[in-house]
């Protein structure tokens, strides 16, 4: 994969908490209609993801051709459990990101690499005097505030369609935990529709799912 990084260019995004929930096929309307409790920010995007040799607890993706980004995995810290609403594992990562001059598509067909096609619909929450609230400030104004974005995103890997609900809180490390549950309490008011479940067995990273599920790990093989 053929790449640029100008020296002196890493950016340390911090420390942040995540939880994910991965589903197969595409949400219908009443899935997006339980989503929008705001006005959601949609992005579309391909990131390319790193799964051949295996590295562990780190995890490698070339974000929309623009930026290397490096995680690593520091520990789960529990179970989110919303009975009968949601449960899945806590995450904790680290993040530094790369920008790139320039990135070869060809690269992203690298025998080690996989393509994810993305649509993502973010909300994002700031934690304010121990309530939460939709944050509608620009995200320089936010810079080290505590913040829990809400995403859910449709992809295709493998010529195949897949979803996922995630929630990621960022901003000072004590407060992570405390603005990921108030969010999640928040949103996750409800039961999805259509009997939607977010299970523990659906709970996983991105880069997890990618190198457990056998479509995408036969894909990225060498």
């Amino acid at each position: 994969m053929a790449t640029a990084v100008p020296a002196g260019s890493l950016m340390e995004d911090g420390p942040s908490l995540e939880v994910r929930w991965i589903l197969p096929g595409r949400p219908d309307t009443a899935v997006a209609r339980w989503f929008v409790t705001s006005v959601p920010r949609i992005e579309s995007r391909e990131d390319v993801y790193l799964l051949r040799p295996g590295l562990g607890g780190l995890s490698v993706k070339v974000r929309a051709g623009r930026a290397l980004e490096v995680k690593v995995f520091l520990g789960s810290p529990g179970i989110l459990d919303l009975q009968g609403l949601a449960r899945g594992r806590l995450q904790h990562w680290q993040k530094w990101s790369f920008p790139l001059h320039w990135f070869s598509q060809d690269g992203a067909d690298a025998a080690g690499w996989i393509r994810v096609c993305k649509r993502r619909r973010v909300i994002r929450f700031a934690l304010t005097g121990g309530s939460i609230a939709p944050a509608v400030a620009c995200a320089r104004q936010l810079a080290g505030q505590a913040l829990c974005a809400v995403e859910l995103t449709e992809f295709r890997a493998q010529h195949r369609d897949w979803w996922s609900v995630g929630l990621e809180a960022t901003g000072p490390a004590a407060l992570l935990r405390t603005g990921l549950e108030a969010t999640a309490a928040q949103v996750l008011t409800e039961a999805l529709p259509d009997g939607v479940e977010l299970r523990m067995a659906d709970s996983s990273s991105y880069t997890d799912w990618l190198r457990s599920h056998p479509d995408a790990r036969d894909g990225a093989s060498a």
